[in-house]
């Protein structure tokens, strides 16, 4: 037996085949979805990711039996959860140099809005699953804290809950689907997210509020977005991309490395049984930090000397977490399962119905409130991010302020750490509530008092204004 016999019984064996099948089918339906977008008036008036339509379409496939054995519902999984944090850690190398509309404080404020939005639809979510549980258990208790992962977060982030959810409840003797509910409603935000975004813009526009603008010039890449200053050159012992795609990687292996040390420490009961589980969920927060501290190594060894050249390269980077965000949405998607779905139908219709009223309405207030010059512009970016994810918010942005002439793409793109920051109590709480029902109706509480906090920060103008006034009189 030589060596290429050997080789040819490694490589003709399905298993070699596997993934590389997997990426295939989520590569050609997320063209399919384009050429559907592209192609169909409605689908293209309704401003669907194309991405959202490739994983449609795979939902379809998998009714078939044929087709059913084809798509691996756990390969999508990994892929989703995977492509969530190189997205995150892609988006952390950029250097962003924006020049910036926004003040300090009204970045803040737009951080607050985010995660405000977060905590009200985790109030809206488990108001809905407490009563279905406590009359007859139709559904996991905490399941409701899902919807602001799915509506806000995306499927990554529903995904890792879901899992964890279900977790907790096997453990507790009940039957719950947690990461098909999740990415269920991450599917529901996307839909919610652009159809109810454009219903609303034509209703201004026959008001004669908004008028339409032409958004070509919007879409053209200008030289300097492909290349900054001294970079490295495209090819030379190691292209460019290879370059931009190993930092990405280099930086997730970090992730991986540190994770998997914590989970070796003693953490106490808290950390054990709260922390540990919710580590693995963590990977793009995660990821987001070390991204930022590789970032300001290499700016510190531009300015030392130790490095002459720029080797990161902001276009690619997009490039790279474009990909992978819309690999992560046709694999989120497509893995959802219709199987356990009738067990828990009812309460996801009136989450998803309560989740989208609330949502509008009060992002709507508050941003009249916060941005008053550009009060629809600011709406519908927030909206779009708050049922989808960013490029949803930028897309709706897009109809009615194609040049980005007002602050409100500066304050999308600039709020990332503040609502990092202002919504970290929102994430350890979903490691925290799904113990038992009585933390869940103490998560409900906090979750509460923590929108009473941030709403009062966001409208403290307008309060205390109001205040002075009463007291004049």
């Amino acid at each position: 037996m030589t060596i290429l016999d050997v080789s040819l019984m490694t490589f003709d064996r399905p298993e070699a085949w596997q993934w590389l099948i997997q990426f295939c089918i989520l590569a050609t339906a997320l063209l399919l979805g384009n050429v559907l977008r592209t192609n169909v008036p409605f689908l293209r008036k309704s401003l669907l990711p194309s991405a959202l339509l490739g994983g449609l379409l795979l939902l379809i496939f998998k009714a078939f039996p044929a087709c059913k054995e084809l798509i691996n519902k756990p390969m999508m999984e990994i892929v989703t959860y995977h492509a969530l944090g190189l997205g995150f850690v892609a988006l952390a190398l950029k250097n962003n140099k924006i020049e910036s509309k926004s003040t300090p404080m009204k970045v803040i404020e737009t951080g607050a809005l985010t995660a405000s939005t977060y905590v009200i639809q985790g109030i809206v979510g488990l108001l809905v699953t407490i009563p279905f549980f406590i009359w007859g258990k139709k559904i996991f208790y905490s399941a409701g804290l899902l919807l602001p992962m799915g509506f806000g977060q995306g499927p990554g982030q529903a995904l890792n809950f879901g899992k964890i959810f279900t977790g907790w409840a096997s453990q507790q003797g009940l039957d719950f689907a947690g990461a098909d509910f999740g990415l269920s409603i991450a599917a529901m935000g996307f839909i919610v997210g652009s159809l109810v975004g454009v219903i609303y813009m034509n209703i201004l526009r026959r008001k004669g509020i908004l008028s339409r603008k032409k958004i070509a010039d919007a879409q053209r890449n200008k030289l300097e977005d492909y290349e900054g200053q001294n970079e490295i050159p495209d090819a030379e012992s190691i292209d460019k991309l290879s370059v931009q795609i190993c930092m990405v990687l280099f930086v997730y292996f970090l992730v991986y490395l540190f994770t998997n040390w914590i989970q070796g420490m003693d953490l106490g009961n808290f950390g054990t049984n709260t922390l540990k589980p919710m580590l693995w969920g963590f990977n793009f927060l995660l990821g987001t930090l070390f991204g930022i501290g590789f970032k300001w190594i290499l700016n510190r060894f531009k300015r030392v000397r130790i490095m002459e050249r720029e080797y990161i390269n902001n276009y690619m980077l997009n490039r790279i977490s474009g990909f992978c965000f819309d690999i992560m949405i046709v694999a989120g998607t497509a893995a959802i399962s219709f199987k356990e779905f009738g067990k828990f139908v009812l309460p996801f219709i009136i989450i998803i119905v309560l989740g989208t009223i609330v949502t509008f309405f009060y992002v709507l207030a508050i941003s009249k409130h916060l941005y008053p010059e550009y009060k629809y512009e600011g709406f519908f970016s927030m909206f779009g991010m708050l049922t989808g994810t960013a490029s949803n918010g930028m897309i709706l942005l897009r109809e009615i302020d194609p040049k980005f002439e007002t602050p409100a793409a500066n304050n999308l793109v600039l709020q990332t750490l503040a609502a990092i920051v202002l919504g970290f109590p929102v994430l350890l709480l979903m490691g925290f509530a799904p113990q038992s029902l009585k933390a869940t109706w103490i998560t409900l509480a906090i979750l509460v008092a923590f929108w009473i906090v941030l709403t009062v920060f966001m409208l403290r103008t307008k309060i205390f204004k109001r205040r002075k006034t009463e007291l004049k009189e």
